[in-house]
């Protein structure tokens, strides 16, 4: 099989409600584009009928490829996962609940003409799908990390909504947690960042994973260490070669 142009990569865990009008979504904003692409989907051991739905839906669609965890792993085991069994030439890392907008995948193929991994950023549509605690959190976690990393381009790190060229994950070491800081993790192997605004629509189904706690005080070590990379990375320049 040719290689497809685009692979959207999404972690499930619990998202029976989503599913059927997730994949239908997909289907409805690439197929005009008129590229090869297809979904895969990582199901991090779901304890509803996710993995029996995915199994219906890929049985009849054959750009759908599924695979389910022995046990529950976490977010990021299950993006990780799925980025490495993924083929396209650009990688879209979207969320299952809906609230990323598949609609919104033309801007991330034409900007990431003009840079290696563009990333959503919700900051002026927060308020279209999001209470006041999620707002919140989302603004003081923002705040949080911008301060700490010394990072002012990213400006919503917390939207994993995301494309990017295979190649740049080629080298990345990913660890439990790390999917909040993929661009970090991206730019510190030399690749550019940029920035697409992008909708924030309500959730489709079923309740949120994550709150004030996965936001802020769960990462805030992740963040040190990340920031402490970034200051022991090695750099240097060859100026002269021989045989």
């Amino acid at each position: 099989m040719s290689q497809p142009e685009l692979s959207l990569v999404i972690p499930c865990y619990n998202e029976e409600g989503n599913l059927h009008a997730l994949v239908k979504a997909v289907h409805d904003a690439v197929d005009p584009l008129g590229i090869e692409y297809e979904i895969v989907i990582t199901d991090d051991c779901s304890q509803d009928n996710s993995w029996a739905i995915l199994k219906e839906l890929a049985t009849k669609d054959p750009r759908l490829r599924i695979q389910r965890f022995e046990y529950n792993c976490g977010e990021s085991a299950a993006s990780w996962a799925g980025m490495q069994w993924a083929r396209g030439r650009y990688l879209c890392t979207i969320d299952a609940d809906l609230q990323n907008d598949p609609r919104d995948l033309p801007k991330f193929l034409d900007a990431v003409k003009r840079a290696d991994c563009i990333c959503g950023t919700r900051v002026q549509s927060r308020a279209e799908g999001d209470n006041f605690i999620r707002i919140a959190s989302s603004r003081i976690a923002n705040a949080v990390r911008r301060k700490l990393s010394g990072d002012e381009k990213i400006t919503d790190a917390g939207c994993t909504y995301r494309l990017f060229k295979r190649e740049c994950i080629a080298n990345v070491k990913f660890w439990r947690g790390a999917h909040r800081f993929l661009p970090q993790l991206i730019e510190m192997e030399g690749f550019t960042i940029a920035e697409v605004p992008v909708s924030n629509n309500p959730r489709f189904a079923g309740q949120s994973h994550y709150g004030v706690w996965n936001r802020l005080f769960k990462s805030f070590r992740d963040l040190l260490g990340v920031r402490w990379l970034k200051s022991r990375q090695l750099r240097y320049r060859v100026a002269e070669t021989k045989n």
